[in-house]
């Protein structure tokens, strides 16, 4: 059986969605067909070398780190108002072209950050509870069906695009080793769900 090619499913966008910086629906939707092309090319070549899916090789924080990436990439280069931020692990991800010297910053506000997770309804750690817009991708992916040549590909199956401020997070506790993160509290992730940019359940991660 050939590998499943994973296709963006267009009828399943919020068009009343409140989109900041000139965003579209369509930036979105071509960084995630971006992400589907990469891991169908990709897997594609290492199943025929008899080698693992790349979906099942990576662990998950690096699998969502790199997908973040990706989407930060591909959004950077479509979008109208927003480039990437230059600036080494800089916040956010995405900037406005010209907000900033030399379009980098350490920490600025007018931008949005990008997240990738597998937690469906979009409440992803983060390094700080800061004022930001946060657009969280969440994906699945298929590790069980046998043989892996039959696995689902790795799909996106919420977006959502909220402006947050600190007091929607939460602190994490963390041991002397650990870095202390911030997620959404339980008001900071309706805030984020009530703006849903793509969807294929009714659920909206509930």
């Amino acid at each position: 059986m050939p590998l499943i090619r994973a296709s963006v499913e267009s009828s399943k966008f919020n068009q009343q969605a409140n989109l900041p910086f000139q965003l579209r629906l369509a930036d979105f939707e071509i960084a995630m067909r971006d992400v589907y092309d990469f891991f169908f090319d990709v897997n594609t070549l290492l199943l025929e070398r008899g080698l693992y899916r790349l979906d099942d090789m990576l662990r998950p924080a690096a699998m969502s780190g790199m997908v973040s990436d990706m989407l930060t990439a591909s959004m950077a280069k479509h979008a109208r108002s927003l480039v990437e931020n230059k600036h080494f692990n800089g916040h956010p991800d995405l900037i406005v072209q010209g907000r900033y010297a030399n379009n980098s910053v350490k920490a600025g506000t007018d931008g949005v950050e990008i997240k990738s997770t597998r937690k469906k309804g979009g409440a992803v750690d983060t390094h700080g509870a800061r004022e930001q817009y946060m657009c969280v991708f969440v994906y699945q992916t298929d590790h069980k069906t046998e043989p892996a040549i039959n696995r689902e590909p790795m799909r996106f199956t919420e977006v959502y695009l909220a402006h947050v401020v600190p007091d929607d997070f939460r602190r994490n506790p963390r041991g002397d080793l650990g870095t202390r993160t911030a997620t959404l509290d339980r008001d900071g992730v309706q805030k984020l769900r009530a703006n849903w940019i793509y969807l294929l359940t009714d659920n909206k991660g509930a």
